[in-house]
């Protein structure tokens, strides 16, 4: 009896495992990929006022992958501080970043433009990668470290990952299983960010449902936003640049 209870166990682990498989097929070609935006990477220069030197880093969304450019949370967000600023801004993300290869490769690049604002946007990559929490938090916690190092006064905003159970890319359960990730993904961030003063976007508690509700937001790829979505996280992260120019510089900062 026993065994028999042993093998039916065993069975129905199987069948969900060769069934996590297939749907991680199904949604690696499910809808027609869209290609990575050639976008300016030299600094550019917008707005009057106090200067302010602005990095994006990041995956994929931090470059407008789906989208115009013009349309990029990215830019209107450089936009968005020129109001006020005279921005030198640059992006330095790339598509199918995690939070250890913006470490790796695009730390070093922020570094030497010693910014005073840093976007970070990584998380999904982590998220479908099924990376774990500790490792989330070390790669974040030394990018962190790197820019404080080269301007001890920076704002860091980050935005965690995106809400993933909510890209047409995945079928159910596995949408189910990208929603869970998306959750331990998030929680990886909350230690950091009350300990390193940094400032959340939170992109998939504010705009889950309205992409839930409505698919055509999504780009062809059912999987990353068209610029109607972008603009849907435009004023999360705006909201969130805001906060972070407005808290004190730390206090063992000179």
């Amino acid at each position: 009896m026993k065994l028999r209870i042993l093998l039916i166990v065993t069975a129905i682990f199987l069948a969900l495992v060769f069934l996590i498989l297939a749907e991680f097929l199904i949604a690696k070609y499910n809808g027609p990929s869209v290609p990575a935006p050639d976008i300016p990477r030299g600094p550019q220069t917008f707005g009057t006022g106090p200067a302010l030197t602005y990095v994006v880093m990041g995956d994929s969304t931090s470059i407008g992958q789906g989208a115009d450019y013009s349309h990029s949370y990215a830019w209107i967000s450089a936009k968005h501080l020129a109001d006020s600023h005279r921005v030198t801004f640059i992006n330095v993300g790339i598509s199918g970043a995690t939070a250890q290869s913006v470490l790796e490769q695009q730390l070093n690049q922020a570094e030497q433009y010693k910014p005073d604002v840093v976007l970070l946007a990584v998380g999904a990559n982590d998220a479908t990668h099924l990376t774990g929490g500790r490792s989330i938090q070390k790669s974040i916690q030394q990018t962190v470290d790197g820019l404080k190092q080269a301007n001890c006064k920076v704002r860091i905003v980050v935005t965690g990952s995106p809400a993933m159970d909510a890209a047409r890319r995945f079928p159910w359960p596995l949408s189910q299983l990208m929603r869970l990730r998306t959750a331990q993904v998030n929680k990886a961030f909350k230690p950091l960010i009350k300990k390193d003063n940094l400032t959340f976007a939170p992109i998939a508690a504010k705009t889950r449902a309205a992409f839930l509700a409505d698919p055509t937001l999504l780009a062809a790829d059912k999987f990353h936003p068209d610029n109607r979505g972008y603009a849907l996280w435009v004023p999360v992260i705006n909201q969130a640049l805001d906060q972070a120019l407005k808290a004190p510089a730390p206090a063992d900062c000179p």
